[in-house]
């Protein structure tokens, strides 16, 4: 199981929700976070605790929807000389819910790929070429399990091509301690999954991240987080790396 000690780590969408827990979580392994939100007002309140627990933290500000805005928090940590060797794009958003699913607008769409796909591809292109020149790197990219449900075409098909990019990026590193795959919360009670969701956020916990801490050298899987939830983190670790295998054919 990989040690996150001392390494750092970016958490897009850290202020609140599954990105707030994973934050904790990584801090109680000590791992130093770079803490994204759309302001960065909106982490004082993690970015407070995950210090108190004694790693070395600091936040980051991006509007998703504005590439401009990705490329201005990139070249920040660039200038500050932090080496990423984990990236958690954890942030999404759940543009609507149309009932009359054959009048969704265009804007569903374009908003959508904006926040859940363009914005964690462009994270993963400025940081995978680092990792694997460094020959260590994880990402997480955090998908859907929604499915035939046309009344969330949007949401459901941003976090399908990001399924698409992370699976075919990760043929690329196959083998190597570099590896990037998907994590799925499950409907969890957060702002995105709303008040009706069945399970409560820390459900996904440890599942969410376990992706970080497989050492099996496989990428493009889709790890659960449900299929782990009240397993310890070396429990859960061990059983994704038994049961989850890369969907490339050897």
């Amino acid at each position: 199981m990989v040690d996150v000690k001392n390494r750092w780590a970016l958490i897009t969408g850290a202020a609140r929700g599954i990105g707030y827990l994973t934050a904790k979580l990584m801090a109680e392994r000590g791992c130093n976070l770079i803490l994204h939100s759309r302001d960065i007002v909106h982490t004082e309140k993690v970015l407070a605790e995950v210090k108190a627990m004694g790693v070395e933290a600091y936040a980051v500000a991006a509007e998703l929807s504005d590439i401009d805005s990705v490329k201005a928090m990139l070249e920040e940590i660039d200038k500050r000389g932090t080496q990423v060797d984990i990236v958690m794009n954890n942030a999404g958003m759940q543009i609507a819910y149309r009932t009359d699913y054959f009048k969704t607008p265009v804007e569903d769409y374009t908003e959508s790929f904006k926040i859940n796909t363009i914005a964690p591809a462009m994270i993963c292109y400025h940081f995978m070429p680092k990792m694997i020149e460094r020959g260590f790197g994880r990402i997480l990219n955090t998908t859907s399990g929604i499915a035939l449900e046309p009344e969330q075409a949007g949401y459901s098909a941003s976090k399908a091509a990001l399924d698409k990019i992370t699976i075919d990026l990760g043929s690329k590193v196959e083998g190597t301690d570099v590896m990037i795959n998907l994590t799925d919360p499950g409907w969890c009670r957060t702002d995105l999954g709303g008040p009706n969701a069945p399970n409560a956020p820390e459900s996904a916990i440890p599942g969410i991240a376990v992706g970080v801490f497989v050492d099996d050298k496989k990428s493009g899987r889709y790890l659960n987080a449900p299929f782990f939830a009240g397993l310890t983190l070396e429990e859960a670790v061990a059983k994704a790396e038994a049961e989850f295998d890369s969907p490339y054919q050897k």
